[in-house]
C-alpha cells in the first residue's frame, strides 16, 4: 500500500494514487467487519445452554459496556436476581467497534464524577476479574489554536479545580514534549490531563460480564426481548423466544435499539444512530522510535481525535452538519434484522478535509500507511447527552441510552444507576441526564436537526449562556411568541421559546457569545431598571405545572414536601427532599380549593418533577388525581412598582396591599377574561403572576400593554430576572439546592419545617445533619471583576488552596457590581471573610457579605409600616 499523501499541500480526492488506496483501504475494512451472528440472519434464535430464570429484581435489556456495566455495579452491591438479556452476543451494536477514548475531561460539571468512576473502575477492573481489559493511561491534550480556544481552557480550568481530576494549562513547548510529533506552528496552548487515555471495548465488556457473573448476575444470550407487559402493581412481564421473566423493574441499555424497545411500551425515544469513521494506519517508523506512548490529541479546531494504536495512529473526525450522515431510515423502520456487528461503507470523501487538517498537525500521517477503515453507528441525543434514569409516565422503567460516548460513560452510569435503585435515590445530581427532560415535542424532525447540530458541534467552541438553534421552534411555543420573536433574544428551555432579553433601536442584535460581558449587557441593564422602577412584563409560560386533587391530596403532599401546606387561597415555596436530605425539587404551591392544588415548578424540572409525584402516590395507594398542565396554561409576570395600577385598569378585583396580600391567590377578570393571580414575584419586586388558558395568553397581554402606556410599562427576559432574583438573594434550584445539597447549608431552614407531624420524605436525615453541625455553608458574595462576571461553578481560593466553589453569578445592575452565591467551609463563611474567585485564568477578590443586597418589595414595604407605626 502506497503513502497516504505525497504532499501537504494536494487535495488527496483529487490525486489518482490516493483513489487506488481508498479501494484496498475498503477491502481491508471488510475484513475487519465480524459477521453478523447466523441465527439471527436466518430469522432464528440460538439455543440458550441454561435456564431462564423466571424472576428478577432488576432485568437489565442489552449486552452493550453500559448494560453490562449496570449488571456488574448491582451484583456487586449485593443485589440478588439481576438478569441481563442480550438479543444476540455480547459488545453487539456500537461497543465493539468504538475508539476506546477514556478522559477525566467534560466540559459540564456532573459528567466530571461520571468519567472519573469510570477511569477508576477501569483502571482496577483486571486485577479484580483477571480478565485483560487493554488499559492505556498516556493522558490527553486539547489543542488551542485560536484566541477564543484558549479562553475557553481557562473557562474549564476553573470549573475543574474544585474536584479531585488534576488538568493543566500548558504552553506549546511543554505540548511538544509530550508529543513531538506535532507541528506547534499554530498551536497557542493545550490542556493536558493525566490519567487519559483509550482501553479495548471488546475486553472491558468482557471484564465487566465475568465481574457480573462472579458476584452473582445472570447473562443470557441470545435472548431477544419480543414484548414488554406492565402488571398491575408495577412490575413488568418481559417476553423472550425462551420464556417470560417477571420482573420489579427492567432497564433498557438497549443501544440502538433502545428506540425500538421503548416502541413496545409507547415511548418515542429521542435516539437516532450517526455514521462515525476513525481511520487505522499501519506502522509509523516515527511513533515506532518513540520510547513511551504518544497522549491522545483532541485537534479542536480540526475536530477530530488522535491517539496510537500499537506502533501506528488512529484518527477519527466529526465532519460539519452539512456532511455528516444520520442514519435515519432505522428511526423509520426499525434496525435490520440481524444487524449487530456490522460496519457501514467507509466515505472518506465525507472527512478529507479532517484528514488533511491531522496531516498537518501530526505530519508523519503524511506518509502512513491506511490499513482499516472502522464506519459505524453510534447513537446519539439531541443535546449529545445520554438518557439515564427512571422514566415518567410509567412504572419501574429505566434507560440507560442514547451514548455518543459510551465507553467512558459505561463504568460511572453503571454505577451511578446502580446507586440510584440500591438506595431509591440519585447519588448525586446528573439531571443534565434526566430521560425526562424530553417530551412530546421532541419529534422525529426535530431530533434529526439537533442530531445534525450536535455532531457537527462536537468540537465548537462552549461557551457560557450558549445557545443552539436547529430544530427551533417546536410545537412548543406560547401564545407570546409570535408577538416577541422579531423583538427579543430567544432562549430554548426544555421545548419552550423564551425570551433571555430584548433589543431597542441601536443595540447590537442576534446571538454573540463571549467569556466576557457581551451585547446583552445593556439590554439586561436596562430591563432591570424597569423593573425597579416602572412596570415590566415577562412570559413565564414554560413552568411546569401539576393540579394535584383528590381524597389523599393533601396527605400526599405533606408527605412529599418539608414545608407546610398553604390554606386554601395561599401559596408558599416548598422542597421535595431525598431520603438522605437533599433537596430533590423546589415547588411553589397554591391550594385552590379544598384538596385541589397547584404546583409551579422550573421549565427544565417539568417531569423530573413530575416523575417522583407520581411514584410516592403508586407505590403509597394514594387516592389522587394528577395533572399536567403545563401546555394548556400560559402565564404572565407583571412586576414593578407600577404594576398594581396597571393591572388596577382592569379588574374590578381589589388589589390593594391590604385586598391581595403577598402570596395569596384569587380568580379574578382581568379586561373580561376569567383568570388566576398570584402575588408573588421571582424578581422580589411587587408583581403578579397571572395564569390563562393559553389561547387567551396573547389577549391578556395586548391589554395589560395597552394599559400601563403612561405607567412606562415595557418587555423584560430572564436574564433581568436572573440579576434581580440574585440580588434579593433568592436561590435556584439546580443552581444553589439540587441532589448534591442538603435545605440547611443552602440557607432554606425558613421553608423547612422539621417540627410539622406530618414525616416528610428526608425527615430523619435533616434531624441527623442538624444534631451533626453543618460542615459547608452557602455565602453571598461581591466579587471585583472587570469586564467578566461569575456564571457559577467557578473556583473559590483562599490563601492558595480551593476551599470552594460557586453556584450562580451575575452582574448586579441596582448596586453596581458583581455577585455570587458559593459554598465555602463553615469557618470560611463568615460575614466580611475575603476569598477569591476565579474567572478565565485570573482570581478576582471577593467578600462575603450580609444577603440580601436589595431587599425585596414585601420586606420595604414591611419595615415602612413599622417605621410610620414608630413615629
Amino acid at each position: 500500500m502506497s503513502r497516504l499523501l505525497n504532499t501537504v499541500n494536494t487535495r488527496l480526492r483529487r490525486e489518482l494514487s490516493f483513489w487506488g488506496r481508498l479501494g484496498k483501504a475498503t477491502e481491508r475494512t471488510v475484513s475487519f467487519t465480524v459477521q453478523r451472528n447466523t441465527q439471527e440472519r436466518d430469522g432464528g434464535v440460538g439455543v440458550l445452554r441454561k435456564r431462564l430464570k423466571d424472576s428478577a429484581e432488576t432485568l437489565i435489556i442489552g449486552g452493550g459496556c453500559v448494560g453490562v456495566s449496570l449488571a456488574y455495579h448491582l451484583a456487586k452491591a449485593g443485589q440478588k436476581d439481576v438478569v441481563l438479556l442480550e438479543k444476540s452476543e455480547l459488545t453487539a451494536g456500537s461497543t465493539w467497534h468504538a475508539a476506546g477514548l477514556t478522559t477525566y475531561y467534560h466540559p459540564g460539571i456532573n459528567l466530571k464524577k461520571i468519567h472519573y468512576h469510570s477511569i477508576k473502575l477501569y483502571e482496577q477492573l483486571e486485577a479484580e476479574t483477571g480478565q485483560a481489559v487493554g488499559f492505556h493511561q498516556p493522558g490527553s491534550v486539547r489543542i488551542a489554536s485560536t484566541p477564543a480556544r484558549v479562553d475557553e481552557m481557562k473557562y474549564q480550568m476553573t470549573r475543574t479545580h474544585w474536584h479531585p481530576t488534576q488538568q493543566f494549562l500548558i504552553g506549546p513547548e511543554t505540548v511538544h514534549q509530550l508529543f513531538p510529533l506535532l507541528n506547534i506552528d499554530k498551536v497557542l496552548a493545550g490542556l493536558y490531563t493525566p490519567g487519559d487515555g483509550h482501553i479495548d471495548p471488546y475486553s472491558l465488556t468482557m471484564a465487566l460480564a465475568a465481574g457480573a457473573r462472579m458476584f452473582g448476575a445472570q447473562i443470557y444470550s441470545p435472548a431477544p426481548v419480543t414484548a414488554l407487559s406492565p402488571t398491575a402493581d408495577g412490575k413488568w412481564d418481559v417476553q423472550t423466544p425462551h420464556g417470560t421473566i417477571r420482573a420489579n423493574r427492567i432497564v433498557n441499555t438497549a443501544g440502538f435499539w433502545a428506540r425500538e424497545l421503548g416502541q413496545m411500551i409507547g415511548f418515542e425515544h429521542p435516539t437516532i444512530p450517526v455514521h462515525h469513521q476513525y481511520v487505522v494506519t499501519a506502522t509509523v517508523p516515527e511513533v515506532k522510535a518513540l520510547e513511551k506512548e504518544l497522549p491522545v490529541i483532541r485537534d479542536l479546531e480540526g475536530s477530530y481525535y488522535l491517539r496510537q494504536e500499537r506502533d501506528g495512529l488512529l484518527f477519527g473526525p466529526y465532519e460539519r452538519e452539512e456532511k455528516m450522515v444520520l442514519q435515519d431510515s432505522w428511526v423509520r423502520d426499525g434496525v435490520p434484522p440481524g444487524f449487530g456487528k456490522e460496519l457501514f461503507e467507509s466515505d472518506l470523501d465525507r472527512i478529507m478535509e479532517h484528514v488533511e487538517m491531522a496531516m498537518d498537525m501530526v505530519p508523519v500521517l503524511k506518509h502512513a500507511d491506511i490499513i482499516n477503515i472502522v464506519s459505524g453507528p453510534i447513537t446519539y441525543t439531541p443535546d449529545l447527552l445520554p438518557m439515564v434514569g427512571p422514566h415518567q409516565g410509567v412504572r419501574n422503567y429505566w434507560t440507560a441510552i442514547g451514548f455518543g460516548y459510551g465507553i467512558i460513560h459505561a463504568g460511572g452510569v453503571g454505577k451511578f444507576l446502580s446507586d440510584w435503585i440500591v438506595s431509591g435515590e440519585p447519588p448525586y445530581d446528573l439531571i443534565e441526564c434526566d430521560p425526562n427532560r424530553y417530551g412530546k415535542w421532541t419529534t422525529v424532525p426535530y431530533l434529526c436537526a439537533k442530531a445534525r447540530e450536535s455532531y457537527g458541534f462536537n468540537n465548537v467552541v462552549g461557551y457560557p449562556k450558549e445557545e443552539r438553534f436547529a430544530g427551533r421552534p417546536t410545537s412548543r411555543v406560547s401564545g407570546l411568541y409570535d408577538l416577541l420573536k422579531e423583538k427579543c433574544s430567544m432562549g430554548f428551555h426544555a421545548g419552550w421559546e423564551q425570551p433571555h432579553y430584548f433589543h431597542k433601536p441601536g443595540d447590537e442584535v442576534g446571538y454573540r457569545p463571549s467569556f466576557k460581558r457581551t451585547n446583552w449587557f445593556g439590554p439586561v441593564g436596562r430591563e432591570c431598571k424597569l423593573v425597579m422602577e416602572k412596570v415590566g412584563v415577562i412570559d413565564l409560560s414554560p413552568f411546569g405545572k401539576f393540579i394535584v386533587k383528590g381524597k389523599d391530596s393533601h396527605v400526599l403532599l405533606d408527605r412529599l414536601f418539608a414545608n407546610t401546606l398553604p390554606k386554601v387561597g395561599l401559596t408558599n415555596i416548598s422542597h421535595m427532599l431525598t431520603r438522605r436530605g437533599c433537596v430533590y425539587a423546589e415547588v411553589t404551591i397554591t391550594q385552590l380549593a379544598p384538596g385541589e392544588f397547584l404546583l409551579i415548578t422550573g421549565s427544565g424540572s417539568e417531569l423530573h418533577d413530575l416523575r417522583w409525584i407520581e411514584t410516592e402516590a403508586a407505590d403509597g395507594g394514594y387516592d389522587v388525581e394528577i395533572s399536567n398542565i403545563t401546555d394548556s396554561i400560559g402565564v404572565l409576570g407583571v412586576a414593578g412598582p407600577n404594576s398594581r395600577k396597571v393591572l388596577q385598569k382592569l379588574t374590578n378585583e381589589d388589589l390593594s396591599d391590604s385586598a391581595f396580600k403577598f402570596l395569596h391567590c384569587k380568580s379574578i377578570s382581568l379586561a373580561g377574561i376569567q383568570l388566576r393571580a398570584i402575588r408573588i414575584s421571582y424578581t422580589g419586586e411587587l408583581g403578579w403572576e397571572l395564569y390563562v388558558d393559553m389561547p387567551q395568553l396573547s389577549e391578556v397581554y395586548e391589554a395589560v400593554m395597552k394599559a400601563g402606556q403612561e405607567e412606562g410599562i415595557d418587555n423584560f427576559g430572564t436574564y433581568a430576572m436572573s440579576s434581580l432574583r440574585l440580588e434579593k438573594g433568592f436561590r435556584g434550584w439546580g443552581a444553589e439546592m439540587n441532589c448534591d445539597t442538603n435545605p440547611l447549608e443552602a440557607g432554606l431552614d425558613y421553608f423547612i419545617k422539621l417540627n410539622k407531624s406530618a414525616d416528610f420524605i428526608g425527615k430523619k436525615a435533616l434531624q441527623e445533619i442538624k444534631a451533626q453541625g453543618l460542615k459547608r455553608k452557602l455565602a453571598y458574595l461581591t466579587v471585583y471583576t472587570d469586564d467578566i462576571d461569575p456564571e457559577g461553578n467557578e473556583t473559590i481560593w483562599h490563601e492558595g488552596k480551593v476551599v470552594g466553589n460557586t453556584t450562580s453569578g451575575a452582574y448586579s445592575y441596582s448596586t453596581q457590581q458583581s455577585l455570587a452565591f458559593g459554598y465555602l467551609p463553615i469557618q470560611l463563611a463568615t460575614i466580611g471573610q475575603k476569598v477569591d474567585i476565579e474567572l478565565l485564568g485570573k482570581k478576582y477578590p471577593a467578600t462575603v457579605v450580609q444577603e440580601p443586597l436589595v431587599l425585596t418589595e414585601p420586606t420595604r414595604t414591611r419595615l415602612q409600616k413599622k417605621s410610620k407605626s414608630t413615629v
